[in-house]
């Protein structure tokens, strides 16, 4: 993994970093010696998360245990995470890809996924934004999907919700880049997270089909996605905003 010095001793928020892609991106922070700090709503994940790095020999992150639905809740959680500093980055990593038919979504599905997979970004953006806008610098990386550039069949409602991820890194690209803050997402093919893995051994076949459609025959794991979100918030893509970048080893 490359190193980039600035963003040594740089205060880096991750949301949903207890397992998947988000502990792979609060390793991979940890390890370029940034301040990480995390929110989860899994306990016993986020504490996973944190043995792992100092394992590694890293120092350990901060965290707090939070539902990042209770939008309340998670404003708190992150004034205590932060204690009053500007984050140099934001990474809106939490989100749940779970599946469900068109037919079955009720009206309490839709609302529950929205606040998953949209409304947080939306509002840790808001709340980050000032703090930044102060010191002029800052990054912020929403995680989308490339599910909606496919049509995936099966997940109507968080197709719909990362698409809305691609339109909300372009609005807050222009509206936050006057103060030298950039807006970046990334568009993730399927990563093979434990979760997944799981997922996929009820259907070996999966495996296959999928690897068909990628150019690149090799799967995807989260630290693939960690890599990118590095360079998004260092100075090395310090031109680099408003853009959503795929990562999915070329799914055609």
């Amino acid at each position: 993994m490359a190193i980039y010095p600035s963003l040594q001793d740089r205060l880096i928020l991750v949301t949903g970093g207890g397992g998947g892609i988000g502990a792979a991106i609060v390793a991979a922070f940890a390890r370029q010696s940034a301040e990480v700090v995390f929110i989860d709503v899994d306990a016993a994940g986020a504490a996973q998360t944190v043995r792992a790095i100092v394992d590694g020999g890293a120092a350990a992150p901060r965290h707090a245990v939070c539902d990042l639905r209770d939008i309340p809740r998670t404003l708190q959680a992150v004034e205590a995470l932060l204690q009053g500093r500007a984050p140099h980055a934001l990474i809106n990593n939490a989100g749940n890809d779970q599946a469900q038919p068109l037919e079955d979504v009720t009206l309490a599905d839709w609302d529950d996924r929205v606040a998953v997979n949209l409304r947080h970004q939306f509002f840790l953006a808001q709340a980050v934004a000032p703090r930044m806008r102060a010191v002029r610098s800052g990054a912020i990386v929403n995680l989308g999907s490339i599910a909606w550039m496919m049509g995936a069949a099966g997940v109507p409602v968080y197709a719909t919700l990362k698409s809305a991820v691609a339109g909300l890194t372009k609005s807050l690209a222009r509206e936050l880049g006057g103060d030298n803050i950039r807006v970046n997402a990334i568009a993730p093919g399927w990563v093979l997270t434990e979760r997944q893995l799981e997922k996929g051994r009820a259907d070996p076949a999966k495996f296959t089909r999928y690897l068909d459609r990628q150019c690149l025959k090799s799967h995807l794991f989260p630290p693939h996605v960690a890599e990118l979100a590095l360079w998004l918030c260092a100075e090395e893509s310090a031109m680099c905003t408003a853009q959503t970048f795929v990562v999915d080893g070329g799914v055609v």
